[in-house]
C-alpha cells in the first residue's frame, strides 16, 4: 500500500531571488501580520514592508553562506526523507516523504489541489510547530479551510501540536544532554564548529529561546505562552534528573515592529547574564529545523551580544534536524494520527478563533 507524509514548515527563501516572495507571503498572512486595519490597507502595508525589508534581509541571508538563502527547505526535506524511510521500515508499506511551506516554495497552497489532499490514513500532514500558535498552526489550518471548507486540526491524518506530550519533553531533554555530552553526529548539523563535550555543563545558564509573537495574539486567546511555559517546566524536570544544576530561562526572540511582544526578550536576558559573567547555552525551543533564526540570530548576533556584555562562554545548541530519536518520535505521531477521530475545535480551544462551519458542531 502507498502512503504519503508531508512535513509543513514556515518556509524560507532557497536563494536570494526568493527573499521578497517569501516576505510577501509572510506579511500578507493575516494570522502572522495581524493588525487592526481595513484588510485592503493591511495588504498594501504588508507588501510595502516586504519590499522594504528584502534588501536588508538579503544581507543577513548572504552572511550564512548558504547561497544567499536559507537552509530550512533542504533541512526539512532531509527530515521528510528520513521519516518516510522509517515509516516504510515500520509498516512494510511504501511511504513517500514530501514537504510544503506556508511561505515561499514549495508552497502549501500549490500542494492542495483536490479533496484527495485532505488529511487521511494514506495522506498524513505534520506541521513542524511543537507549540500551537495562531501565527503558525492556526494559519496553516485556515489555508486548508479556505481551499476545502473544512479545518484539518484534530482530524485523522493530521499531527497536532506535540509540546504537551511528555515524550516530546523527554526527547528534548535527551537531545540537550546528548549535545552537552558530545554525542551528536557533527555531520548532521550546520555551523556546529569545534563541537565536543561541554565541561561543567551541569552548572551553566540554559536559555530556552522561543520565537516571539505579538501580545495582540495572546489577547485573542492564543495559548502559545502557556504551552511554552509548561513545555519548559517538563523539560527542566527531565534535565534535573540527568544532573543539570544550573539556572533555566525562557525568553523570546525575533521581535519585529514597535508593538508589544511576548517577554522577556532574549536580548535582554543575554545582556543580564553577560553582565553577570555567566556561562551560557541557548536552545531554540520553538524550532525543529535550523535556519536564519537559529544559525544567524542565535548563533552570531546573540552570541556577540552576550560575549560583549561579559559572558564567559556561549554555546548555540542546534535544532533537532534528523536526530534519530526525534524522527522516530515523528514516526510514532504519524502512525497514531491514522486512527484519530476529531472531537473538539482546537482553533477555538488553543487559539481563541471563532470556529468555521466545519467545527461549529464541536462547541
Amino acid at each position: 500500500m502507498n502512503h504519503k507524509v508531508t512535513l509543513i514548515n514556515l518556509g524560507g527563501p532557497r536563494n536570494a531571488n526568493e527573499i521578497e516572495v517569501f516576505l510577501k507571503d509572510l506579511f500578507l498572512d493575516p494570522y502572522v501580520f495581524d493588525l487592526p486595519l481595513w484588510e485592503p490597507l493591511r495588504r498594501i502595508l504588508a507588501k510595502f514592508i516586504a519590499s522594504k525589508r528584502a534588501p536588508k534581509v538579503a544581507t543577513t541571508y548572504a552572511s550564512m553562506q548558504y547561497g544567499g538563502g536559507s537552509p530550512l527547505v533542504d533541512e526539512t526535506m532531509k527530515q521528510a526523507e528520513a521519516l518516510a524511510n522509517l515509516l516504510s521500515e515500520a509498516t512494510g508499506d511504501n511511504w513517500d516523504g514530501n514537504i510544503a511551506m506556508a511561505c515561499g516554495y514549495p508552497n502549501l497552497r500549490d500542494a492542495l489541489k483536490s479533496q484527495d489532499d485532505l488529511p487521511s490514513k494514506n495522506n498524513v500532514w505534520v506541521p513542524l510547530f511543537p507549540q500551537f500558535s495562531r501565527s503558525t498552526v492556526l494559519s496553516i489550518g485556515k489555508i486548508f479551510e479556505s481551499k476545502f471548507g473544512t479545518c484539518p486540526l484534530g482530524c485523522e491524518g493530521w499531527v497536532d501540536s506535540f509540546a504537551p506530550d511528555r515524550r516530546f519533553n523527554q526527547l528534548t531533554a535527551n537531545f540537550i544532554f546528548d549535545f552537552f555530552e558530545g554525542n551528536l553526529e557533527h555531520k548532521n548539523y550546520i555551523h556546529l564548529e569545534n563541537y565536543g563535550r561541554t565541561i561543567d555543563w551541569q552548572e551553566l545558564d540554559l536559555v530556552f529561546s522561543a520565537h516571539g509573537i505579538p501580545m495582540r495574539l495572546i489577547h485573542k486567546g492564543d495559548n502559545y505562552v502557556s504551552q511554552m511555559e509548561e513545555c519548559i517546566h517538563q523539560i527542566e524536570k527531565e534535565l534535573r534528573i540527568k544532573g543539570f544544576k544550573g539556572k533555566i530561562h525562557l525568553s523570546y526572540q525575533s521581535r519585529v515592529g514597535p508593538g508589544k511582544w511576548t517577554e522577556p526578550n532574549t536580548k535582554t536576558t543575554l545582556e543580564k547574564l553577560g553582565k553577570g559573567k555567566r556561562k551560557i547555552a541557548v536552545y531554540p525551543i520553538s524550532f525543529i529545523s535550523d535556519h536564519l533564526e537559529t544559525l544567524e540570530e542565535i548563533g552570531v548576533e546573540l552570541k556577540d551580544l552576550a560575549l560583549n556584555h561579559g559572558a564567559l562562554s556561549y554555546q548555540r545548541i542546534p535544532a533537532f534536524g534528523v536526530y534519530p530519536p526525534f524522527i522516530n518520535y515523528l514516526k510514532d505521531l504519524v502512525l497514531e494520527s491514522m486512527n484519530k477521530t476529531k472531537t473538539e475545535c482546537l482553533c477555538f480551544k488553543l487559539g481563541g478563533e471563532i470556529p468555521g462551519r466545519s467545527c461549529q458542531k464541536f462547541l
